[in-house]
């Protein structure tokens, strides 16, 4: 039996030739719980297939599945013409999971739903507005009581499929991001998920939030 499409993230990178008694698959955290239930109830209807998927990151898919260690990867951003010309396996995109990516904040005494503008997000995030109370974010939300408070915008060090998907958005929306750091961080990683940033849950942060961030 061989393994024609299995669904995984954004975008899943099949491997051609997969066996289907044992599959073994890797990349982003994103879509790891409808993965979980697919998996188990495929497996359930299907004993004899073992399908195994280890929630790494999209960096981690990609290169798992470009040195053919795993037989489908899962990735939040497509991978580069060079990244396929340069995988030792033939490597398939297949769109499956649609999901988004929001700024998550937590500024005590506020209550209410703020918004944010692209190019103010990415200025925050290109350290040109670090006060809640800078005028532009106020524009964006009046009536709102903002603090006189320092901005803590939170990174992280890896290479992330959700990265990718706020930066290549803020170089759409700000010519200063798209002329600076661009959509390239998704190799070295810029912004934080908020799964992580929560854990501490700092005051004045403001961070990123998946669907299965908010779900675990």
């Amino acid at each position: 039996m061989k393994l024609k499409v299995i669904a995984a993230a954004v975008l899943a990178l099949v491997t051609v030739g997969a066996n289907a008694q044992n599959i073994n698959g890797a990349g982003a955290t994103f879509p790891y719980p409808i993965y979980s239930k697919w998996f188990s109830e495929y497996s359930a209807l299907h004993p004899e297939v073992k399908i195994n998927y280890q929630s790494i990151g999209s960096g981690g898919g990609i290169r798992q599945v470009s040195e053919g260690t795993v037989d489908f990867g899962a990735s939040d951003s497509p991978m580069t013409n060079d990244q396929l010309s340069a995988a030792k396996v033939k490597v398939m995109h297949i769109p499956t999971v649609l999901g988004a990516v929001v700024p998550v904040y937590n500024i005590p005494g506020i209550n209410k739903d703020l918004n944010f503008s692209g190019d103010v997000i990415a200025d925050i995030y290109l350290g040109k507005i670090t006060k809640w109370n800078d005028s532009r974010i106020a524009k964006d939300n009046p009536g709102a009581n903002l603090p006189d408070k320092a901005i803590l915008p939170v990174y992280r060090s890896d290479g992330s499929g959700t990265t990718f998907i706020f930066t290549d958005y803020l170089s759409k929306v700000s010519s200063g991001w798209n002329s600076g750091p661009g959509k390239e961080p998704r190799s070295s990683g810029l912004l934080e998920s908020g799964k992580r940033a929560t854990k501490a849950s700092p005051e004045w942060f403001v961070s990123l939030r998946s669907p299965s961030d908010m779900s675990s």
